[in-house]
């Protein structure tokens, strides 16, 4: 159940870092922080849901400022506890409406962050508040899984994508609303446990009309950081929209 930061209080951030390792994998963090640095240029970047900082201290610690956007101040104090924690500012808000102040050469949202908007009005306002702190030709980056319904036949709406002896782990779909649930069981000390997580799941050219709400443009659409070309067969997309530098 959600607490006062979300779904992403004390009992989710004190072990998020080890839940989710295979993301703070160097050759995981590297390709994108490369991408991101190369946009950023020698302007600041602007971190949308900025967690623990698995992007933002490493994009830091190449010498781009980065500042970040979070509503939940449990993922924010284990940022604050690393190395270079205290060098990357930090907004207390909700990503889809909150401002900092001042204009960013980049904005990015990473890792199916977009989807914890849970409605599309909500996932459209993230955009505007991105191009209104984007500087003339900046850019708002989003990494975001395609839905992955290929894989529901007639009747299932379930789909699992963890099973390990200790977790069992499943997505379930409303095709006529978008809504998804994340559900997770895991086992220890012979006890079984049960959460849940909402997102809404969107599709490629959702956000492009979305961005272009914003007065964004979409310039690049790759299948991984790597830059991968983007098809029909790709299960996720790293998508670059940008605003008119005049």
């Amino acid at each position: 159940m959600p607490d006062d930061d979300g779904y992403f209080g004390e009992s989710v951030a004190a072990t998020y870092d080890e839940s989710e390792a295979d993301m703070f994998r160097p050759e995981t963090v590297d390709p994108a922080v490369g991408v991101l640095a190369e946009l950023a240029g020698a302007g600041p970047a602007l971190e949308f849901g900025v967690g623990t900082g698995r992007i933002a201290l490493p994009l830091a610690a190449r010498g781009t400022p980065v500042h970040g956007i979070e509503m939940s101040r449990a993922m924010v104090a284990r940022l604050r506890a690393k190395p270079g924690g205290a060098g990357v500012g930090v907004t207390i808000g909700d990503f889809a409406t909150a401002q900092v102040g001042g204009t960013f050469a980049v904005a990015y949202l990473v890792f199916n962050t977009i989807n914890n908007l849970t409605t599309q009005d909500a996932q459209v306002a993230c955009f505007r508040n991105a191009a209104a702190q984007l500087r003339p030709g900046g850019c708002f980056v989003v990494e975001v899984g395609v839905p992955d319904l290929r894989r529901l036949p007639p009747g299932q709406n379930a789909v699992p994508f963890r099973i390990s002896p200790t977790q069992w782990a499943f997505d379930t779909y409303d095709v006529a609303t978008q809504a998804m649930s994340s559900h997770y069981v895991t086992i220890a000390d012979g006890r079984a446990e049960y959460w849940s997580m909402p997102f809404r799941y969107v599709w490629p050219a959702e956000l492009d009309l979305m961005a272009q709400l914003a007065g964004l443009r979409l310039r690049d659409r790759w299948e991984d950081w790597s830059r991968a070309p983007f098809t029909g067969e790709s299960s996720r997309h790293v998508s670059v929209w940008c605003k008119p530098a005049a």
